[in-house]
């Protein structure tokens, strides 16, 4: 990895850790995360793309819940040292930090985690961090 891709990198997650979650900790689950000033700038989702329209199908996580949890799954080529998925990141109805799963295009074919939920209830966030596409977020009630 070179050096640009690196701090381009390391800026998303700043920005998607520490910035986006409190901005958005006063809206409520679904339809207002698209109506925030963040939405189609900081962060990315499918019905606000922003400058990356033309990517929100490949980049936007889709979440299923699952027996135990949850399972995230963003359908974008995994293109090592070109153009990959870095990370999925798991956040609860608060956007408090539940659990993340990086990846290796070197070993990962597909952008796919599970999460266990441990009973939580509400809405869950994802995020998806793409190297070139930002950080895309998606929301599910379980």
């Amino acid at each position: 990895m070179d050096r640009r891709s690196f701090i381009r990198i390391g800026m998303a997650g700043v920005a998607t850790g520490i910035i986006a979650p409190k901005i958005i900790l006063a809206s409520e689950a679904g339809s207002k995360i698209n109506s925030n000033s963040m939405a189609g700038g900081v962060y990315y989702t499918k019905d606000s793309p922003g400058r990356w329209a033309k990517k929100a199908g490949s980049h936007s996580p889709i979440l299923e819940k699952t027996g135990s949890g949850i399972k995230v799954v963003t359908g974008h080529p995994m293109k090592q040292g070109k153009h990959w998925i870095v990370k999925h990141v798991l956040l609860d109805s608060d956007f408090k930090f539940i659990a993340e799963n990086v990846f290796d295009p070197a070993k990962h074919k597909a952008a796919i985690s599970e999460f266990s939920l441990n009973g939580q209830s509400g809405a869950v966030y994802a995020l998806s961090v793409c190297n070139l596409h930002d950080s895309w977020l998606s929301m599910l009630e379980v």
